[in-house]
């Protein structure tokens, strides 16, 4: 059983119960998710299973959809309302203010990642210091804001949808926000609607004791691999040299030639696939295609970063 399942992640559930839930359910052996949502979020979840988890790293860098919820007036430990109280607010802030700091969000920013977050330093996640006491010296990664909508104001909540890049922290967001405004702010809802390719629609909701959901029901939602890469560009092959990439040969300019190419450059990534649509592999190129035309016929064009499926043997 290959593909993906997307799963509508119920709230006080982390990222790897669910998984854990989905193995059980489907019977597999591999499983991974294509990227964290903290426990108190919910919303669109990937889980990649059997071959497709050899995609996870593909789809993480997708662009992401949320909707939040932020809290005027308090700020956490966590930078969410499941942390610690540090320091509450009354004092008013008008509305003008407020949508405008909001508006300075969008764009390429730098955020410090949260102190209580799975990101690692030194190989253990920082989490774990944190809840040892120890707090070290993270550095500010860019990251960008494509979009902020603000949906409604009821104070001391602001409820605003936002797409972003990997690696954003909405907690972060709504923690730099507060900072800005003087009152300080943090995380009291958030909705993953969408996450690159896969959206809300798409998705399977776990019943409460998620084990219960009938295996038909994950199964019948499992996206194949074939469905799984729509944006990149694919390389159709015949079954013969299908069979050759899957027991290790590395497309050379000779074999890049023969086929109908768009313009590439030297680091894209592509797909080869076959006629039916079935993935093949995942490649990196190592020259431009209009390159091809002038190099020997066995210089290495590609290189093979995943491949998928077992060759089909003639007897």
């Amino acid at each position: 059983m290959d593909g993906i399942v997307v799963i509508d992640k119920p709230a006080g559930y982390s990222s790897h119960d669910v998984v854990s839930e989905v193995k059980k359910i489907l019977g597999v052996r591999k499983a991974g998710h294509t990227g964290t949502l903290d426990p108190m979020a919910t919303g669109v979840l990937p889980v990649c299973v059997g071959e497709a988890t050899k995609l996870a790293q593909f789809l993480t860098a997708q662009h992401k959809t949320y909707l939040a919820t932020m809290l005027l007036g308090v700020q956490t430990d966590t930078q969410d309302t499941e942390g610690q109280v540090i320091r509450t607010s009354d004092e008013p802030v008008p509305e003008e203010d407020l949508r405008q700091t909001l508006k300075r969000m969008v764009g390429r920013i730098r955020q410090v990642p949260p102190a209580y977050s799975a990101l690692k330093h030194k190989g253990k996640p920082l989490y774990k210091y944190a809840r040892a006491g120890e707090f070290p010296e993270v550095a500010a990664r860019e990251v960008e804001i494509f979009s902020l909508d603000v949906k409604s104001i009821a104070r001391p909540y602001v409820t605003f949808e936002i797409s972003c890049s990997k690696g954003t922290y909405i907690r972060t967001v709504c923690s730099d926000v507060g900072k800005i405004l003087g009152c300080g702010a943090c995380l009291a809802g958030l909705r993953r609607l969408r996450s690159g390719f896969f959206t809300e629609d798409m998705a399977v909701v776990l019943e409460k004791k998620p084990s219960a959901t009938p295996r038909e029901i994950l199964a019948d939602r499992l996206l194949p691999l074939a469905r799984l890469l729509p944006d990149m560009p694919a390389v159709e092959t015949a079954p013969a040299l299908a069979d050759r990439i899957r027991t290790g040969f590395q497309p050379d300019a000779g074999t890049l030639r023969q086929n109908v190419l768009p313009f590439l450059a030297a680091g894209d990534v592509i797909k080869f696939t076959l006629p039916d649509g079935d993935l093949v592999a995942v490649a990196e190129m190592l020259m431009p295609a209009d390159a091809l035309a002038g190099q020997d016929d066995k210089a290495r064009a590609a290189r093979i970063l995943r491949v998928f499926g077992q060759p089909i043997r003639n007897n």
